[in-house]
């Protein structure tokens, strides 16, 4: 079976002696016979298209990886390439249940006469069943090699990290050597998104503020997963009306730095593929460019020889609070949101008791307990759901494991000069440049609107 890593690092340094065409045909020359239409189908998916084996495919993949658009699907299955790929599988258990089958949250997999098919209308394209094909029949789509036009381009395109970061490229690699490394492979500047979750905090403190009149009143956040958000708008709409109206760090990040730098362009960098298909939503389409996974950045950095743990650090002022960094974990988001409330409201404090959820059973048990009327353990008032075990530590490309993300992460905000984020400096004059002067502007209309996401209508 084709080493998927190995076969994108070969991809990436030909791509900088412009030779991938060259490149990918020799890759499927190396392959048997028998597999060389999932070697096309698997080569066409790292280079971020849609290409089937067949004369020429090197050229073409070329031509199609000079076009790509934000429009490809994140999520493919082999079987629309090879119909019956998968029929004769051995990965079903006794009841006949494949592994991706089983993987999916929303039923998106349907076992037809040309093998597991993605029903496109349930699929968010969270990836969970990429992660559970044994067979590599399910394959999500690696946008670094699109995002390479922006670079020959000339654009300066800035690379926003999630705050899951820590600790991923090594223990000595801190936020001012990852800065290093991704200046190293042309992006103009590297952020924390972090920061941008400071803002979210503010305005979901006031949400809270706001909604939460006694003690049976709730709000659920919608900052981080895509998962819960997908959840939440598919599965169980009639909670929508108690969610946050705000877009995730990642969009909040996209939208600030092209108001501040209008010229750039801004490709976003974690543990997750859902993020991918974030980024493509009709109302978002525009704040991110391109999405890379850490294991992407990864494979990246080891084509170009880049270490970034051996690498000089670039200092800059501190500007990305503890609680920013701590939503990279399951109760991040509770707890930078609770600080803020006990800040700016501390009336309120008191009704602040958070729910956390990561998981996805703990997230249905946690949303059917609530469209059952129930509030919660304990009498909860605020709600944060996480699809992967752990938060976005625990999301399927990470690079280390989960229990070691959350101890790098822990470290990281516990070493953070700024606690809460009301009480950043940089923070005060970023919003100031957007027109927001004070926490209690994010509920003024028309000042906050880039933060603002309605959930009204269900997901398609």
């Amino acid at each position: 079976m084709l080493d998927r890593d190995l076969a994108f690092m070969r991809l990436v340094k030909a791509s900088w002696t412009r030779s991938l065409g060259a490149e990918a045909e020799a890759i499927l020359g190396e392959a048997e016979a028998v597999e060389r239409s999932l070697v096309a189908f698997t080569l066409a998916n790292l280079c971020g298209v849609s290409v089937p084996e067949g004369p020429d495919f090197g050229a073409r993949l070329e031509a199609a990886l000079a076009k790509a658009g934000p429009g490809e699907r994140v999520v493919t299955a082999f079987s629309s390439h090879m119909p019956g790929a998968c029929l004769n599988s051995a990965c079903r258990d006794r009841a006949g249940v494949a592994p991706c089958e089983a993987a999916c949250p929303f039923h998106a997999l349907i076992n037809g006469p040309k093998g597991n098919e993605i029903a496109q209308e349930a699929c968010v394209d969270c990836g969970r069943c990429v992660e559970a094909c044994p067979e590599g029949f399910l394959q999500d789509k690696v946008e670094y090699l699109p995002a390479t036009q922006l670079l020959k381009g000339g654009r300066p395109v800035i690379a926003a990290v999630a705050p899951a970061i820590a600790g991923q490229f090594g223990e000595g690699a801190s936020i001012e050597k990852m800065r290093t490394a991704f200046k190293l492979l042309g992006y103009a500047d590297m952020v924390e998104v972090a920061f941008f979750a400071d803002m979210l905090t503010m305005k979901e403190a006031g949400e809270f503020d706001e909604h939460i009149l006694h003690k049976d009143d709730f709000l659920i956040s919608s900052c981080c997963c895509p998962m819960w958000v997908a959840m939440l708008r598919k599965v169980y709409a009639g909670l929508v009306r108690h969610v946050s109206p705000s877009v995730s760090p990642m969009i909040a990040a996209g939208r600030v730095l092209k108001i501040l730098r209008p010229d750039c362009a801004v490709v976003f960098v974690g543990p997750c593929i859902a993020k991918k298909s974030e980024a493509k939503e009709a109302d978002l389409l525009g704040a991110i460019d391109h999405v890379f996974t850490f294991q992407e950045i990864r494979d990246v950095f080891q084509a170009a020889g880049i270490d970034p743990a051996s690498l000089e650090g670039q200092d800059s002022t501190e500007y990305a609070s503890r609680g920013g960094r701590l939503y990279a974990r399951a109760g991040g988001v509770s707890i930078a949101v609770a600080e803020a409330v006990a800040e700016l409201y501390p009336d309120k404090a008191l009704y602040f008791k958070a729910h956390t959820a990561d998981g996805v059973p703990a997230c249905k048990a946690l949303l059917e307990g609530l469209a059952r009327g129930e509030k919660g353990k304990e009498g909860a008032t605020f709600m944060e759901g996480m699809g992967c075990v752990g938060g976005c530590v625990g999301g399927p490309k990470a690079v280390i494991p989960r229990d070691q993300g959350k101890a790098a992460v822990d470290a990281q905000a516990l070493a953070s000069q700024i606690v809460v984020a009301t009480r950043s400096d940089c923070m005060k004059e970023i919003l100031g440049r957007l027109g927001i002067f004070g926490p209690d502007a994010f509920a003024e209309s028309g000042r906050a609107g880039i933060f603002e996401r309605s959930f009204n209508k269900p997901a398609g």
